[in-house]
């Protein structure tokens, strides 16, 4: 394992635990060129899924994918980062439950704006807003009136 700081990769095991509802192993590790600490996590390795784009085109499942995009969502909200990892956790469990190996990638958007809605409603309508494509104030509107229906 790297050093995130120093890029050493000598490094010793400080604490390891159960996490993420033991579907990882979180690491905390100190690098022993620099001294400074970090977190690794570790996860089983599952089937591997193929995302089918809009297009047709096919490409790896990466976490990472999803991940920035919900970061990118709620940039400068109120949600940390633990709370963006358990909607991705809830996210990845529900493509697990599906046991297939190809999944639209539409259909992983849908999951991700279903995460984000009982979170927060302005990065929900961030979210919304870059994965329709929307192009007009008129859009925003008619998804926040649906929004606005919903509420008791």
């Amino acid at each position: 394992m790297k050093c995130p700081f120093c890029t050493c990769e000598e490094d010793k095991v400080v604490d390891s635990r159960a996490s993420r509802e033991g579907k990882a192993i979180r690491r905390r590790r100190e690098c022993l060129s620099c001294g400074q600490r970090f977190t690794t996590y570790e996860y089983v390795e599952t089937i591997p899924l193929t995302i089918v784009k809009a297009d047709g085109r096919r490409e790896p499942y990466h976490r990472q994918k999803i991940l920035s995009g919900l970061h990118m969502a709620c940039k400068k909200r109120p949600i940390s980062t633990e709370t963006i990892d358990d909607m991705v956790d809830q996210i990845e469990n529900q493509i697990q439950g599906m046991a297939e190996g190809e999944i639209s990638s539409k259909h992983i958007g849908e999951l991700a704006m279903k995460a984000l809605y009982p979170v927060d409603e302005v990065a929900y309508i961030r979210f919304a807003s870059v994965y329709r494509k929307f192009q007009e104030i008129k859009e925003f509107l008619s998804e926040i009136s649906v929004m606005q229906k919903s509420v008791p």
